[in-house]
């Protein structure tokens, strides 16, 4: 599909470059405040940084992991190219 991750890792400030497997890329910004119930782990900002790749979505060892979809929609329509989870 269009919107596979195909490239992931870490920038600064609990953010994630990423790259699809059409070649759109952008950068993805974790806040805490989207970090509650199930993505509660993912307030600690060492967790963002083990960010990988299963399946076209990106994901993490505790089992989360993010639409890749959504990402896609997001980034591809902001003419930053920059996708804010809150």
């Amino acid at each position: 599909m269009c919107w596979d991750v195909v490239d992931v890792y870490p920038l600064k400030d609990r953010e994630l470059a990423a790259t699809f497997d059409e070649g759109v890329n952008g950068t993805i910004k974790v806040c805490k405040s989207f970090c509650t119930d199930f993505f509660k782990p993912l307030l600690d900002d060492s967790v963002i940084t083990k960010a990988k790749i299963k399946q076209g979505a990106i994901v993490w060892g505790n089992g989360l992991d993010l639409a890749p979809d959504t990402l896609y929609k997001e980034i591809k329509l902001n003419p930053d190219k920059y996708y804010k989870i809150t």
